[in-house]
Order: C-alpha cells, then sequence, then structure tokens
C-alpha cells in the first residue's frame, strides 16, 4: 500500500483550507487591553499586539513561530470561562475530561494522557504552568481562576522550553502582577442551581517605587446537577475557595524579586457518574445487567440519564487542597536577563466514590487519598539582539506522592463480580467485606539543560534550533493487603485450590511490588520561519520529542501463582516525531487575523490503557501501543468590520488512528466470556456466554477523545449609551461551540460513542467608565443534553454510565475596578 508524505499532504491540506480553524483571540485584543473602555471584554478583534512569553521571553504573538491561542483577561471573564474545562469551548483543539479531580485529562489535539486512567506513576503530555511554575498533578487545572492575567495554549511539542512532559502542549497561565497605583476589583455572580460566586483582588505600593502587594480572593458554590434519591441530596456540586497573595520587591533598577502564595480548596459532594445504557457483552445472559439487576428487583431511579436522578449508596466526595509558595528573580545582566524561578506545591486529595455506579451494594467502599509534595529550581539566561536570540537554563524537579487507599465489596458482590461458572456466584458471604487496603509511594527526580536560539538570517528569515537534554528517575512501592469479611488475611500465592479463597484472589488480589525507572531523554526541534510581507509570517517545524516512561502503581497483572508480572511494572517513554507548518497573517489594517497550521504527528510507545482478564478489577494498568498518529488542520479568523462589531470564528480537523496496537484491550462488546483458547474463533460482538479473545488488535481505530472536526465561534455588538448617569456601552455577545462524534473508550466502542454536539451561550450587558460591568448571560441557552465522559462498569455487565454535561444555566454578574 502506497504510503502518504507527511510534508506533501499538508501542504496540499492547507492549499485547499477555505474555512478557519483554532483559536480567534491570538491576533485580536491591544498591548495594554484594560485601560481603555473600548478595549471591551472578549473584543476579539481589536488592532494590535498581545504580548505572550510562549518562547519564554515577551514578545507579540503574531510574531511567534508556534500555535498558539490567547485569551486575556477580558475574554475570560466575558465568556464566563473561568477554569480550564470551560476554555475548551473557545480553543477547538484543547480538550479537558475529568471524572473527578485526580481522574482528569487535559489534551491536545487529542494527545497528552492516556484516556480514563487514574495511575500515579504516570504524567501528563500537556503542561500546565502557573506564574513559570510547573504543575505535576492536573488537578490544579480543574480550580477555578484566581486574578489571572492572561491563559497562552501552547499547541504542539514544547519539550525544548517547558520540559519532558509536554508532548502535545502546554498551558501556561498568567496571574496579574502587583502594581506600585493603587487599585482593586471585585466581582459578584450569582446565578440558577444557587451558585454564587465572589472575587476580589486589591493591589497597590508599601514601599513606593520598591515594594508592592497583590491579595486576591474567591468563593463559589453551586448547588448539585444530579438528584441522588437514595440520600435525598444534591451531587456534582461546586464548592471553591481560592485565596493568592503577591510581593514584588524592586531591590535594585536591574533586580525584581516576586515572592507569591497561593491556597486553593475544593469540598464538594462529588463525582456521580450515572445510569446511561446497557449493551450486550459475552458475559452469560444471567451475569449482564437486566438479570443481575432483576435478581435483585432493582431498578435504576430512570434509565434516562437527562432526567438527572441516581441512587448511589456510597459515600460521594471530591475534596482537595492544592497550593504553594514561589520566589521569582528576574536580573538584568549583561545583555540579558537571568531568571530564577524557585517553588514548592502540595496537592492533598480526599476522594469517596462509588465505583458500582448503582444503589446496591457492591463495591460498598472506594477511596484513595493522597498527598503529594513537589520542588522544583529553573534558571534561564535570555538574550535578544539584533541578528541572535537565545534561551539556556537548567532544570530541577522532585517529586514525592503518597496515596492509601481502601476498596470493600458488599453482600451483592459475588452475583455481581464472579464469574458466573463459579459455584460461589449466589453466596454473598464470599465476598461480603472483602476489603483491600493499599499503599502507594511513588518518588520521581528529574534534572535537565536546554537551550534555544534564534538567528536573524536576514530581516525577514530566521532559524530557530531548540535542544533539551532530560534525566528521569522514578521509584516506587504498591502493597495491597487484603482480609476477608471475616477478618482474615488472604493470601493468595501459591494459587489457593479451595474455590472460596480463589473467587477471593480474583476479585481483591494482595500483591507487592517495588517498580524502578531511569532514563536520558533528548528532545529538540527546528523551526524556519520567514515574514512574506508585512504582517504576514510562515513557518514550518520539526520537532522531535518524548514524555517520560512510567511505572505501574495501580497494580498489575498476574500470573498463573497471583504472583505481579514484574515485565508490566514500568512503561517505556513516547517518543515523538512532529511536523508542523503554518501561516499568521494579519491585514485590513490590523482589524482582521488569519492564521492556519497544518501538523502531523507520530508517537512511537504510545502510553496506553490495558486491562487483565481478572473480572473484580476495577482499573486497568499502563502499556505502551506500537504507534499512535494524529494530523490535521486548524485555523482562527477574527475581524472588526467596525468599530462596533467583533466577530471570530475557529476551528480544527483532526485525523487520528492507532497505526499499530495489536494487543489492546477489547471493547465491552467483546468482552467477559470465555477466554478463546489456541485454534478458537472469537464468538461476534454480543453474544451471551460467547467466546472472547484474550485481546484485540485496534489497528486503525480512532483514539478516545478527539472529535474529528471541532469549531468555535462568536460575535459581540457595542453600542454608546448612557445609563443611570454613567456614559458606557450596551453590548450583545454569543459564543458558541461545536464537537462532532468522539470516542469515550480506550478500545472504541459502539456502546461509548459520545455524539457531537453543539453548546450556544449568549449575554447582554452594559459597560460604564472602565469601571463598571454588569451582564446577564445564559450558557448552554437551547439546554442541549451532550455527556462529558462515558465508562463501562467492571465486570462486563454491559452497564454505561456516564456524566451529562450542564443544562442550561443563567444569572447575573455584575463587576467593579476601583
Amino acid at each position: 500500500m502506497r504510503k502518504s508524505n507527511p510534508t506533501s499532504l499538508l501542504i496540499g491540506a492547507l492549499l485547499a483550507t477555505t474555512a478557519p480553524a483554532t483559536p480567534a483571540w491570538s491576533a485580536t485584543a491591544d498591548n495594554a487591553p484594560e485601560d481603555a473602555a473600548a478595549n471591551a471584554a472578549a473584543d476579539p478583534a481589536l488592532p494590535g499586539d498581545i504580548l505572550v512569553t510562549a518562547r519564554r521571553r515577551q514578545e507579540a504573538a503574531q510574531d511567534v513561530p508556534l500555535a498558539i491561542s490567547v485569551l486575556d483577561s477580558r475574554a475570560i471573564e466575558g465568556t464566563g470561562s473561568f477554569n480550564v474545562s470551560r476554555i475548551t469551548q473557545l480553543q477547538p483543539s484543547l480538550q479537558f475530561y475529568s471524572s473527578n479531580p485526580r481522574n482528569s485529562a487535559a489534551n491536545i489535539r487529542g494527545l497528552g494522557a492516556p484516556f480514563g486512567l487514574t495511575n500515579d506513576g504516570i504524567e501528563q503530555g500537556v503542561g500546565v504552568y502557573i506564574d513559570q511554575v510547573y504543575n505535576s498533578r492536573i488537578a490544579a487545572a480543574t480550580f477555578d481562576f484566581l486574578d489571572v492575567e492572561q491563559v497562552e495554549v501552547l499547541r504542539g511539542p514544547q519539550g525544548t522550553l517547558y520540559g519532558k512532559n509536554t508532548t502535545a502542549g502546554a498551558i501556561n497561565i498568567t496571574t496579574r502582577a502587583p502594581s506600585f497605583d493603587f487599585e482593586g476589583r471585585a466581582e459578584i455572580t450569582v446565578g440558577n442551581l444557587e451558585f454564587v460566586q465572589a472575587k476580589a483582588s486589591v493591589s497597590g505600593p508599601l514601599v513606593e517605587d520598591r515594594l508592592a502587594v497583590r491579595l486576591a480572593a474567591s468563593k463559589g458554590s453551586r448547588r448539585g446537577t444530579i438528584y441522588n434519591v437514595a440520600t435525598d441530596r444534591w451531587v456534582n456540586e461546586q464548592d471553591n475557595l481560592g485565596l493568592r497573595g503577591v510581593l514584588l520587591w524592586r531591590a535594585t533598577d536591574a533586580l525584581d524579586l516576586t515572592l507569591s502564595a497561593d491556597y486553593n480548596r475544593q469540598d464538594p459532594e462529588c463525582c456521580a457518574q450515572i445510569y446511561v445504557r446497557t449493551g450486550a457483552t459475552q458475559r452469560p445472559l444471567s451475569r449482564q445487567f437486566a438479570a443481575l439487576a432483576a435478581a435483585f428487583n432493582y431498578a435504576p431511579p430512570s434509565t434516562n440519564a437527562f432526567d438527572r436522578l441516581t441512587d448511589l449508596d456510597s459515600a460521594l466526595d471530591a475534596y482537595q487542597e492544592i497550593g504553594g509558595v514561589s520566589l521569582r528573580a528576574e536580573w538584568d545582566l549583561g545583555p540579558g536577563t537571568l531568571t530564577s524561578v524557585s517553588a514548592w506545591r502540595f496537592w492533598n486529595w480526599g476522594p469517596s466514590n462509588d465505583r458500582d455506579f448503582t444503589g446496591l451494594p457492591i463495591t460498598t467502599i472506594s477511596a484513595n487519598p493522597s498527598k503529594q509534595d513537589q520542588y522544583s529550581q529553573e534558571f534561564r539566561y535570555a538574550v535578544t539582539s539584533d541578528r541572535i536570540d537565545y534561551v539556556v537554563g537548567l532544570f530541577a524537579y522532585h517529586q514525592r506522592q503518597h496515596t492509601t487507599g481502601a476498596q470493600e465489596q458488599g453482600p451483592a458482590a459475588s452475583r455481581w463480580l464472579l464469574n458466573p461458572t463459579s459455584a460461589n456466584a449466589n453466596n454473598p458471604a464470599v465476598l461480603d467485606g472483602l476489603r483491600s487496603e493499599n499503599d502507594i509511594l511513588l518518588k520521581t527526580t528529574s534534572l535537565a539543560a536546554f537551550g534555544q536560539l534564534s538567528w536573524h538570517v536576514t530581516d525577514r528569515l530566521k532559524l530557530q534550533p531548540g535542544v533539551r537534554v532530560n534525566y528521569d528517575r522514578k521509584s516506587g512501592s504498591y502493597e495491597a493487603v487484603v482480609h476477608t469479611g471475616t477478618g482474615e488475611l488472604l493470601v493468595c500465592n501459591p494459587a489457593p485450590t479451595n474455590s472460596v479463597t480463589r473467587d477471593q484472589c480474583a476479585t481483591l488480589p494482595p500483591q507487592s511490588y517495588s517498580p524502578k525507572f531511569s532514563d536520558w531523554n533528548i528532545s529538540g526541534d527546528f523551526t524556519l520561519s520567514y515574514e512574506i510581507a508585512d504582517d504576514v509570517l510562515g513557518y514550518a517545524t520539526y520537532a522531535k520529542s518524548f514524555k517520560s516512561g512510567g511505572i505501574n502503581l495501580a497494580g498489575l497483572p498476574l500470573d498463573a501463582n497471583n504472583t505481579p508480572i514484574l515485565s508490566a511494572q514500568t512503561v517505556k517513554p513516547e517518543d515523538v516525531n512532529h511536523f508542523e507548518i503554518g501561516l499568521k497573517t494579519q491585514f485590513w489594517d490590523r482589524r482582521a487575523t488569519f492564521n492556519v497550521a497544518g501538523f502531523w504527528t507520530e508517537i512511537s510507545d504510545y502510553q496506553a490503557t490495558v486491562t487483565n482478564g481478572q473480572l473484580g478489577v476495577l482499573r486497568g494498568y499502563l502499556a505502551n501501543a506500537d504507534k499512535v498518529r494524529v494530523r490535521g488542520i486548524e485555523a482562527d479568523f477574527s475581524v472588526r468590520p467596525v468599530d462596533s462589531l467583533s466577530l471570530y470564528a475557529s476551528g480544527a480537523f483532526t485525523d487520528h488512528e492507532y497505526v499499530k496496537f495489536v494487543d489492546a484491550p477489547c471493547p465491552p462488546e467483546l468482552a467477559g466470556g470465555t477466554a478463546a483458547q489456541p485454534g478458537q474463533t472469537p464468538s461476534a460482538p454480543g453474544t451471551p456466554g460467547g467466546i472472547s479473545p484474550a485481546n484485540c488488535d485496534i489497528s486503525g481505530q480512532w483514539l478516545p477523545g478527539i472529535s474529528k472536526w471541532a469549531f468555535s465561534y462568536g460575535a459581540e455588538y457595542r453600542l454608546p449609551v448612557a445609563l443611570l448617569g454613567l456614559d458606557g456601552e450596551a453590548y450583545a455577545a454569543f459564543d458558541g461551540n461545536y464537537r462532532s462524534k468522539f470516542s469515550s473508550n480506550a478500545s472504541r466502542s459502539a456502546y461509548t460513542d459520545i455524539a457531537g454536539y453543539s453548546v450556544a451561550n449568549f449575554r447582554i450587558g452594559f459597560r460604564a467608565d472602565d469601571r463598571w460591568d454588569a451582564s446577564f448571560w445564559v450558557r448552554n441557552a437551547f439546554d442541549e443534553d451532550y455527556y462529558e465522559v462515558l465508562a463501562t462498569q467492571s465486570g462486563s455487565t454491559g452497564l454505561v454510565v456516564g456524566q451529562p454535561a450542564d443544562p442550561r444555566t443563567y444569572g447575573l454578574t455584575i463587576r467593579t475596578r476601583f
């Protein structure tokens, strides 16, 4: 079969492009957008330069040869995008999935993290940076933004300047700096679902021209969107608190020291996944969901997930704290600037879940509280000159994470989880009270040296090579101690002959192992950019990147003697080859911006989710798929045809597949049956009591979480008016987004595809004198029913559960500056 050439395909695709496809905000707002009332909130088409730090130095976004989206504070506030999840509605290439804060994933162009898997020993492929500090846990992205000035979404590998785990891109969040003029801000929002959110910040000098401080706080709460009939309570609520303090000391005219501290807390009753549908598996019919539910005279409170009802009988909690302290020094030294960023971050996680997703006592306890500390130090020296710009640096990072978990089975577990051929399947006492207590420890150390150079060959032609050398060392331990319902220690090695013990061992096997991993890696990139004309920049990039190898810390598959298969305890690094070409343009007196990029990314040893054959094991583990490929086209267009009207449209076309993954987990319709023996032909999908393959070849299938088409679009119209004695402007705005169908399972299943959907948001308001802004807003205005994520119940029962997205919400927001 003839193979396509990546470069020729991308060039052809770009030439054929006539529709826009990604962020409209990146060439839009003014340099100092908050100093003029004309620079209205969420206006993505104002002339001027947005300043970004994507290359670790300040420059105009349109001059950066990189696919980058920028949201300033007014765009964030104006569209109600108060966290990373909300930003996905404005950025078609950014995806964020979360069944709870710990089990979250931020992906860019569909890459970044294995879908739907919590495993302490792996890392994200999208780096989250807040004020230049790397946050190793994606849970940081679940908090509400606090006093944020700007969010940059960098698409494509960023490993040279941002580090090992940015194979898909980076999210670079910058908060407001202390000011030497007194200023303050306050905001209050009230809405349906008992939504209340308040934010405030104040800044000013402590010592004139030398010492300034900034303090900020936020508090928000909202009633849950799912009603639990078992507890008579609304769940999946919001309860967020944020505090931040920043001290700026201008020690000399050449040296600034910035000390920051922050604390964020969430304490919601969350996170419920509820009944969506059932689908036939290979398990015997008597052990599929309908028959099992009938045996217990059980029925879910509704079979329509958008009735938003559940009857979960285990406690739900998603308590977490995250925060830390950082010290940034910026010293003008010689021809450049020396920057030091020292940071300590912590994350405390105290969850409780109902892992069987029903009102039956199957798994009565599922909780994995965790605590993490991380320390990082970065030194950078950046120089800008007429012919040569460069950044060189060193980075060191250490992380320690300790998780102590518990899982306990209830009286319904035997019938629900045990192999139907077992004589114990109908004996509740076999699994009732079976309890596994886990102790999981992870230590990670990373060291790196990096550099990137930009050579101005001519006034229009630039060459930009970069390289990063990285060392990783990880060590961990996993220990699961299991007791039976009578309090006896469960021993599973050697393999027991007693059927009761054998079934207990198949459900919650005790195991202990201590994985280790270390490796050196070299990342690099090379970019050629050419200023074709004024305000027209073309670029081409090749990047060789990697995502750090990992260790499995969620339990391993066991051999016939119930001994952990140690060959599965480590996972190889991902090896990334990335090609990209792009064009960045402004025209019509800079009233219009059109940017387009085409990319081709191939990953060898892709870190993917696999499963073992033990029916009672609720979590899979990591392994390497041979190869995946993601390629596509993105573009964005924004325009201000007249002073009173701004328009934008963005979109992304993404083609994606497992190029080679021959030993993947099978989808639910092929799981749960008798294991195929050599020479046996597996049964057709969804054959009750059939023969299931040991694994499946999903080469050529979709990757999870990626829509082929994604768009965002919007408009704002402004009209000068006077109201209550204030001169200002009334405005009406709209923003919307669309995503086509995508898979919500590691191996694509007919039961877990999420249908395409579109969401429309509206707002009307009045702003005056750059001091007051009041708006009424409606999100999901047409009350679109759609799912954020779908999943399957353990044990191949055929139950599919999911999280319905927010229904229509509306409210009033008032902001003031003083």
